[in-house]
């Protein structure tokens, strides 16, 4: 087998975490509809290319020299962007193209009441975004077929790391403990996006797998377990009810499930971050939980 190629539509922040996991320097395309983000994209050790809809000549090059493809850019109401702008490309001109993996989201399991959900339970979508997420993964699995190559859906439950967690809205002064009776979510660490990106991709695994942690929590006990390893006072509680959201973190207090992640530690995979306080303790003690964009050593200076 010849050397592994990868090209990932939307390098945003998972993309950059694989991107700094790359311990074995295989070459990393990505795009970024912000030309403004070559930069961020090179530092994490991405070779940044501009897609805004439409491929353009240099896209095209690489897609015909890509072994792994990776895709990371949301539907929208015009359907998958990706498979838009380049579903032929894929039939046809990647001679290459072993393995394609597509990032989705829990969301397309919709409400559950808190119940149990793994891969084998009915999508039932809520919000038009879960809806088309669905539509999406479809048709990918079908292009799959269509071409025999293994494709990957990685469903992942809601995206923290560095920059992005409760120890930052703390410090920030934005972090809210909002109390929904009974309402739990599940969390992912971006560096096992990453770690379970690479597993599957370095085995040429097809599938879909939950790449999720294994403790669906209260968000508020989340915030509260921050404040005490910051020895911060935690905000006060804020019944959901009376609390002002957005509609789009309403609706994610309208889905609420317990979702296990059996088929990804099936496939050989084992969590770097099992859960939230794992997480938060290693960033914590390692002083990079405020950094958004941490160096790989390689690029360290």
């Amino acid at each position: 087998m010849g050397e592994k190629r990868f090209f990932i539509f939307g390098a945003g922040y998972s993309g950059k975490a694989f991107a700094r996991a790359n311990s074995q320097g295989a070459p990393i395309l990505g795009t970024t509809r912000s030309p403004e983000k070559f930069e961020a994209l090179r530092q994490a050790g991405v070779v940044p290319l501009h897609f805004d809809g439409s491929l353009t000549p240099e896209i095209g090059d690489a897609l015909r020299q890509t072994t792994h493809l990776i895709v990371s850019v949301a539907p929208d109401e015009a359907g998958d962007a990706v498979l838009n702008a380049a579903g032929e490309v894929i039939r046809t001109k990647m001679p290459a193209l072993e393995w394609i993996g597509y990032l989705s989201t829990v969301g397309v399991y919709g409400d559950h009441g808190g119940a149990w959900v793994d891969e084998g339970a009915d999508c039932r979508p809520v919000s038009k975004r879960s809806m088309m997420r669905v539509a999406a993964e479809q048709d990918w699995l079908t292009l799959g077929r269509e071409i025999e190559k293994p494709v990957a859906i990685l469903r992942l439950s809601g995206i923290y790391g560095p920059g992005r967690n409760a120890l930052v809205n703390l410090e920030d002064g934005t972090a809210r403990r909002l109390v929904k009776p009974g309402q739990v979510f599940n969390r992912i660490h971006c560096d096992d996006i990453a770690g379970a990106l690479w597993h599957l991709a370095q085995r040429n695994l097809g599938g879909i797998f939950n790449v999720t942690d294994d403790e669906p929590a209260p968000p508020q006990d989340v915030v509260a377990y921050a404040a005490g390893l910051m020895g911060v006072e935690p905000p006060p509680e804020i019944p959901f009810e009376t609390a002002q959201l957005s509609p789009m973190a309403r609706s994610f207090y309208g889905e609420n499930k317990r979702v296990a992640n059996k088929a990804i530690k099936a496939a050989g995979y084992s969590f770097r971050f099992p859960n939230y306080r794992v997480a938060l303790e290693r960033m914590w003690a390692d002083g990079n939980w405020r950094d958004g964009e941490p160096r790989s050593p390689m690029n360290r200076s």
